[in-house]
Parts: structure tokens; C-alpha cells; sequence
């Protein structure tokens, strides 16, 4: 089988693999304390042009969502979300386990959610009929970039929460669990300096963009970074051999690698979505990323499943499905070429 299904599927780039390797007998302080954490927090900074931000190596998303999260608010407070954001949907509770409501927001296909939305709840909680203590007070936006149906916000969005952000007092947090991919899009006009600057804290995905497990977490606000290596520990997200995260995002970090290799997989998916196109299949919801989603008729996928894995996304009608094509940053180029091809015959396009 051809898995198009998610974009960790397989191990780590090779130039991880060999810094491990290289260093594997090196003796070093623990719990991301050492050299090479500091090498990479420093590279880290030098792309986001916040030489004092905070930079932490945590074990994976969902402990580096909740520990930010839980980080953030107070007992009272909660975190507005897209209805479809990973932390309300994809993370088993883990922000309600710590005692902080998610507070959903409608966000349509897309899975973007608005300055107006954000300031309309803001609204109705600070001077709505009811005194507001008698509800949870929102304290924390939640965003992913990309979202989880792969759309990226603009700038002028970003711009616009983060001006709402400052009005009502709430911090901005994004996902980055997919970011690179974000960040080498063809139709984005958000760079890592600009997040970096809008946003008080993100993460920029290791998992998913090319390391064996890892996120990095970025606090440019000081507020969230003070006494945040305590937070780590006490919710499991920290590594007593923290170098291996240091580590990759170090060869990450170096020359480009990490937007280099995703935007790889960008353009990968971008001639698969083409194909699904050209055979006539409609989009699900339009995507700029490594993530694709068309809407399949159900003995067409079938034939297709045959070889190759997708994601099931929607059940659309009694036959037809929604799926997610996926690349990665190690799709193969002869698989891609085998999946257009085989889509094109089954259709009948020469």
C-alpha cells in the first residue's frame, strides 16, 4: 500500500539521522539543558528576529498545546477555538482535563475563525446582560496554521486578531504542528517573523515536517516564558534527554532544511490536486498545503483504495465521500506519479 493518508508516516530526514548518529556517544547535561538545544533555540530565534523569545523542546503537540494553554489561564479563564481546532476535536480533552473550558467558535470549512468572531464573544461576555463571573472569561485565542482542513490565515487576518487580542486583554497562541508546510506554501504572504510578532506564544512542528517526534515552543511574550520550564515537567512534556530534540531541530534549522523539504511536499500535492481536478472531482474545501480534500464518488475510491490510503474526512451523500490526500516532506515523486496516473485511467483521461 501507498499511504497518502498523513504526513507522518515515515521515520525523520536524513540529516537528523546522521547528526544523532554523529553525536550518539557525546556526553551531555539533560533535560534540554545542553549544547545543542542552545544551538538550536538560538538558529530558532535568528528566524523569527526575537532575539529574547523563549524557546522550549517539548515531547509532542498535544503536551505543548495543553502545557501552553494550562500555562496561560488562570482556574476561571478559558481558550477560544475553531470548532474543528485540534485542542477541541483531536486532543481527547487534554485543555478540559486541566480545568479550562474550550470555547468554540463556528469556523465553516475552512477552519479559520475571525477578529469580529473573537470580538463579538469578547463582547457579549464583558458587557452582556448577565455580570460576567458568571461565566467562563475568555483569556486565550487558539489558532492552527495551517488549520486542520489545511487553509492558512493571511497577514491582514493575523494583523486583525492580534489587534482584538490587544483590546480585550487575550493572548494569541498558534499551532504550528503543520507550519512549515504553512510557511512554503505558494499563496501565503505570512512569514515566521510575522507569527512570531503577532502572536504571544506558537509551536513549530517537528512531527510532522521532517523530525522523528519533537515540537518547539516559541513564548515571545515574557509573561508565558517565566517559570514555563516548570510547567514542562509537571505536564510530562519534558524529555530527560532533551538533546534528541535539540538535536533535530538544529538540522532543522540549518540551511533552510526545514521550509526546503515541505515545500517539497507542497508541490507534490499540488499536482495531485490538479489531477483531481482535471478528472473532475469537486474540492471539498480549497487548500494551499501539503494537505488536499476532494470529494470522491464511493466505486472510484473503492478502486483506488486498493493501493493507496487516504483519510476519511465527510461522508457528503450515499455515494459520495470526502478524503484527504496528504504528502509529506518524504513523499516519493514515483508515488505521486503512480496515484495521478492510475486516477486518470480509472476516469477515462488519457
Amino acid at each position: 500500500m501507498i499511504y497518502f493518508n498523513c504526513d507522518y508516516t515515515e521515520g525523520a530526514h536524513p540529516r537528523i539521522l546522521e547528526q544523532l548518529c554523529a553525536t550518539n556517544l557525546t556526553q551531555s547535561v539533560g533535560y534540554g539543558e545542553d549544547e545543542f538545544c542552545g544551538k538550536a533555540r538560538e538558529l530558532i530565534r535568528e528566524a523569527c528576529r526575537t532575539p529574547e523569545a523563549g524557546v522550549h523542546f517539548l515531547v509532542g503537540g498535544t503536551q505543548a498545546n495543553f502545557t501552553v494553554i494550562r500555562t496561560a489561564l488562570r482556574p476561571h479563564q478559558g481558550v477560544i477555538s475553531p470548532e474543528t481546532g485540534h485542542i477541541n476535536v483531536h486532543e481527547t480533552g487534554a485543555v478540559e482535563a486541566t480545568g479550562h473550558k474550550v470555547l468554540a467558535l463556528p469556523c465553516g470549512r475552512t477552519g479559520k475563525i475571525s477578529a469580529s468572531q473573537v470580538e463579538s464573544l469578547c463582547q457579549e461576555h464583558f458587557r452582556g446582560g448577565m455580570p460576567p463571573e458568571h461565566t467562563v472569561q475568555p483569556k486565550l485565542v487558539y489558532i492552527s496554521h495551517p488549520t486542520e482542513n489545511g487553509a492558512l490565515y493571511t497577514l491582514a487576518e493575523l494583523e486583525a486578531l492580534y489587534r482584538v487580542c490587544r483590546e480585550y486583554g487575550l493572548y494569541l497562541f498558534a499551532d504550528g504542528a503543520r507550519m512549515a508546510y504553512g510557511l512554503s506554501s505558494r499563496d501565503t504572504d505570512v512569514s515566521l517573523p510575522d507569527l512570531a510578532h503577532l502572536c504571544d506564544a506558537f509551536t513549530i512542528g517537528g512531527t510532522k515536517c521532517g523530525a522523528l517526534f519533537g515540537e518547539a515552543v516559541v513564548l515571545p511574550n515574557p509573561e508565558l516564558n517565566a517559570d514555563f520550564r516548570y510547567a514542562i515537567k509537571q505536564n510530562g512534556g519534558m524529555l530527560a534527554k532533551g538533546r534528541l530534540l535539540g538535536l533535530q531541530f538544529l538540522a532543522l534549522f540549518t540551511g533552510g532544511l526545514y521550509t526546503e523539504i515541505c515545500g517539497k511536499a507542497d508541490e507534490q500535492a499540488y499536482r495531485i490536486a490538479d489531477a483531481c481536478r482535471e478528472a473532475g472531482l469537486p474540492e471539498y474545501v480549497p487548500s494551499p498545503t501539503n494537505q488536499q480534500f476532494f470529494v470522491f464518488p464511493d466505486e472510484l475510491l473503492r478502486q483506488l483504495e486498493e493501493t493507496y490510503v487516504f483519510s476519511f474526512w465527510e461522508k457528503v451523500d450515499e455515494t459520495h465521500t470526502a478524503v484527504r490526500i496528504c504528502t509529506s516532506w518524504a513523499t516519493k515523486e514515483e508515488n505521486v506519479d503512480a496515484l495521478i496516473a492510475d486516477l486518470r485511467k480509472l476516469v477515462g483521461k488519457p
